[in-house]
């Protein structure tokens, strides 16, 4: 398995158009991320499917993890490194059942009890949030702050992912907390110029 990597960019193509997922991959990866994670909610799972193993190709030659969020389909068929599957999202148990003991799996949570559950259902890692308000994701919880964080990061023995909200200006605080790692979407999606965006991030991580 490939270890779990600190910073961690998702590729969105809803929240702006002016970069590709691929696109977003190759300026993510140039600034220093060593996690992609594919996102995409709706569309043609054939595009879906093309566009990760394009993706996952890029990773490979860079050297960094990809990963699928949510389709278990598109991480089986790119042969993606990793799925990362949300609480309502097909079950971690039966993913590992399928995808074996060498792929990734991640687990999102929002609460220390939703932390608890990954961990007994076998996530790798843990993505927790949103620490901070967000406005790129719909299905975003109310905010846990860094207390929770902390919480968090004492009681479950993974590799705790700090997503929601999270740029460079608060990205010391969140590693301070404890957390492995960071996840954004829009902090470099959205950004002008995603590869300076994630060099930030990374210099931040400290």
């Amino acid at each position: 398995m490939r270890r779990i990597g600190r910073l961690h960019v998702l590729t969105d193509v809803v929240l702006q158009s002016r970069f590709s997922h691929e696109e977003l991959t190759r300026l993510a990866i140039a600034g220093g991320a060593d996690t992609i994670q594919f996102r995409q909610k709706t569309g043609s799972t054939r595009e879906m499917i093309e566009a990760a193993q394009r993706m996952r190709r890029l990773c490979e030659d860079k050297g960094a993890t990809f990963i699928v969020n949510d389709r278990l389909d598109v991480a089986m068929a790119s042969s993606a490194h990793g799925v990362h599957l949300g609480q309502n999202d097909f079950p971690i148990p039966l993913a590992r059942e399928i995808l074996g003991p060498d792929v990734i799996i991640g687990g999102s949570a929002a609460t220390l009890k939703e932390a608890r559950i990954c961990l007994e259902e076998g996530a790798d890692y843990v993505g927790f949030g949103p620490v901070y308000p967000t406005t790129s994701k719909d299905d975003a919880g109310p905010v846990s702050g860094l207390e929770i964080l902390r919480e968090v990061v004492r009681t479950i023995p993974l590799p705790i992912i700090a997503i929601g909200g999270v740029g460079a200006e608060n990205a010391p605080d969140v590693m301070k907390a404890g957390a492995h790692g960071i996840a954004v979407i829009s902090a470099v999606c959205c950004h002008s110029e995603p590869e300076q965006a994630t060099r930030a991030l990374y210099n931040a991580l400290g």
